[in-house]
């Protein structure tokens, strides 16, 4: 299925090549308007948009919010919109990329379509700006967020040799569960921590984030490390290099383990929110994000 988005400009292609064929990111040149278009758009929503949001919406609340506190309501309503855009793309895709549903191991190691490389560039796109924001304030958002958009990065970027791409647009459903994060994390900003919606969502949020992050997201990786496994042992003309098949499964291993890290720590928030703290002991309110 071709790119529904419309063609990277002619010069910007040519000025990509370079950089392109150094890293043996073929597709790249194909896709790096979208990339650089997902990046200044969630930069403008996060300097703009959501100030001006926030304080029309929630007057009481966001003005009143320390300046670290603004950056990472910032950054949540970034986070929102994108999970939002990235699930409606790849599950639009998924559903009408007819090439791409029949792809064999093969192809699903080293095919390409033009709708999943769109796909792959919001998703790098976002990371490169997530990334950036995370090392900036890291004092904020912490290591693991951190780690998690180096990881997400990795993935995606690789994605342009190309190289399982087709698996790259299954892991970006873990985004599923991030709607629910962020409604979380915003109660709890408004005033409505222990409400019955927060109960609602939090239902709504463990239950997506266990199905889509641990059950649907360690499936594909299993199924990743099976199409790999078997392409080390038949390599015919298109063997996978040991660094590179490393290199993407190290990458989606810590996200799992960030997952199931992130897991734990949301069935005790969620929790927290809902019974008696103990005397002298606060709620839990985690500065974090998983997206």
């Amino acid at each position: 299925m071709r790119d529904p988005f419309f063609a990277a400009p002619a010069p910007l292609v040519q000025a990509t090549k370079t950089l392109a064929n150094s890293l043996a990111l073929r597709t790249l040149p194909l896709h790096v308007h979208e990339i650089l278009f997902a990046f200044c758009t969630y930069q403008c929503i996060k300097t703009v948009v959501a100030p001006r949001v926030s304080g029309y919406l929630f007057p009481d609340t966001y003005t009143k919010l320390s300046k670290r506190a603004k950056i990472n309501w910032d950054v949540h309503f970034v986070s929102m919109i994108q999970a939002c855009v990235i699930n409606s793309a790849a599950i639009w895709v998924m559903y009408v990329d007819l090439e791409r549903r029949n792809m064999d191991w093969k192809e699903r190691i080293w095919g390409y379509s033009g709708a999943t490389g769109m796909v792959q560039a919001f998703s790098a796109g976002y990371f490169l700006w997530d990334l950036l924001t995370s090392a900036k304030d890291i004092d904020v958002h912490g290591p693991g967020a951190l780690a998690h958009a180096a990881c997400a990065l990795a993935v995606s970027s690789l994605g342009f040799r190309p190289f399982l791409n087709y698996y790259g647009l299954n892991f970006i459903l873990y985004e599923l569960s991030t709607p629910f994060v962020n409604i979380h994390w915003f109660l709890d900003k408004v005033g409505m921590t222990g409400s019955k919606l927060q109960l609602y969502n939090g239902i709504a949020l463990i239950a997506s984030f266990g199905g889509c992050r641990l059950v649907w997201g360690n499936y594909q990786s299993f199924r990743m490390y099976q199409d790999v496994w078997r392409a080390i042992q038949n390599p015919g003309e298109l063997p996978v290099p040991p660094w590179l098949a490393v290199a993407y499964m190290a990458s989606v291993t810590i996200l799992s383990a960030l997952n199931f890290y992130w897991f734990g720590r949301m069935i005790r928030t969620v929790r927290s929110r809902f019974e008696k703290p103990k005397a002298g002991v606060p709620r839990e309110i985690p500065n974090g994000k998983a997206g």
